[in-house]
């Protein structure tokens, strides 16, 4: 289930990337270009919305909810807790005076 909704969750980044690149800003015609768009209004124009603009909503909200998925998945793992879980602990031995090393003077 994760591996699927993490391959959902790149492609649609990938998407949502492109998607906002291929739009084009406020004042990108040609008449803004020599200072002919301040006949905007305060906050741009508000007009029909486009297919790009729709598309983006979409993808935005998709992305948001792979998010808060994947992270709802992260931290509420079943089954192992640790990658450590298996590992054997290794066997230690006491430490022994080596016989040759001179013995400490207090």
């Amino acid at each position: 289930m994760s591996t699927i909704l993490v391959v959902i969750h790149v492609i649609v980044c990938i998407a949502l990337i492109m998607i906002v690149l291929f739009q084009s800003g406020k004042g990108a015609d040609m008449g803004a270009a020599f200072g002919g768009g301040s006949s905007n209004t305060l906050f741009g124009t508000t007009g029909a919305s486009t297919f790009l603009g729709k598309a983006t909503t979409v993808a935005a909200i998709i992305f948001m909810l792979t998010s808060l998925s994947l992270a709802y998945m992260s931290t509420h793992r079943t089954g192992k807790v640790s990658v450590m879980e298996d590992v054997q602990t290794p066997i230690t031995q006491p430490a022994t005076q080596n016989e040759n090393a001179p013995a400490k003077s207090e």
